[in-house]
């Protein structure tokens, strides 16, 4: 796979990179012979990711614990990537904690939380990791993690939601911005994945804060609300098995999986008719 590859030898950096859709994603760099960095929260597992993925993909890899809701993390991460790789041709800004609940349940705390981890955080490693990819050449890019119910919503998601539907906006603002210096954004909006996310985000989460409150029936309602069926679940390995083809492509969005295009194209309808409300008042 790696021989012709046309991301082969450049150098790829992933946050969450130590499990779920962002180990996968970074495996897929691994795959087409990119240097990769894994940045992850859980330093121990992104160090065994790294070390399998160097094992059996015979490229360098390095690992580091980042928080990406800590900016400090953030630039000593962008640092120690420029001290060991050079720089950055591909940067992944994957991360996203969760939280279920009603929208009257959530906390100031929990708000505060979930968008400084998945909308500052994103940022903020885009503000790091920049100066590394303006200082390449050729093919660069920056990858933003989304996701679904940005696009269609559902229950008990709202602040999950909110900060998923800025990070879609955070990306396509970049896209204008960037376009004139040749760097590329695309953003991905992933379905429901067989992963470890509630798990990691429990962990990710502030002590101060106390414990991620998920109530009985939160994540029932929620399935429920977006009338989910298996075709909206896959593996991340699934999930990111063409992602870095968009990227060379450089395409704008990319959908991994999910039967949720009628819901879209729904809610796509009913803008087109306010507009035309509006074309008529």
């Amino acid at each position: 796979m790696t021989g012709d590859h046309p991301l082969r030898g450049r150098i790829g950096v992933v946050t969450g990179a130590a499990s779920g859709f962002g180990r996968a994603l970074a495996e897929e760099c691994a795959k087409a012979g990119m240097s990769v960095a894994l940045l992850d929260v859980d330093g121990d597992r992104a160090r065994e990711s790294a070390q399998w993925m160097a094992d059996t993909h015979h490229v360098e890899t390095m690992a580091r614990e980042v928080d990406v809701g800590a900016a400090r993390d953030v630039d000593e991460a962008a640092a120690a990537v420029r001290r060991q790789f050079g720089g950055c041709d591909l940067l992944f800004a994957n991360v996203g904690v969760q939280q279920f609940g009603a929208i009257e349940r959530l906390t100031d705390d929990d708000w505060t939380w979930v968008l400084n981890v998945n909308v500052i955080g994103t940022a903020r490693t885009v503000r790091s990791f920049l100066p590394l990819l303006r200082s390449r050449s050729g093919t660069r890019h920056i990858t933003m993690t989304s996701s679904s119910s940005a696009l269609v919503p559902g229950m008990r998601l709202g602040a999950y939601q909110a900060s998923k539907a800025a990070v879609l906006g955070l990306g396509d603002t970049l896209r204008l911005e960037l376009a004139g210096e040749g760097i590329g954004v695309t953003v991905i909006l992933p379905a429901g994945m067989a992963t470890r996310h509630l798990e990691s985000s429990a962990l990710a989460r502030p002590a101060h804060l106390g414990e991620s409150q998920t109530l009985p029936g939160d994540i029932e309602i929620m399935v429920g609300s977006l009338s989910m069926t298996d075709e909206d679940f896959a593996t991340p390995e699934h999930a990111a098995r063409h992602v870095l083809r968009d990227i060379v492509a450089n395409e704008p969005y990319v959908i991994t999986h999910g039967g949720y295009r009628g819901a879209f194209r729904s809610r796509c309808q009913d803008l087109e008719q306010a507009f035309d409300r509006m074309e008529r008042a």
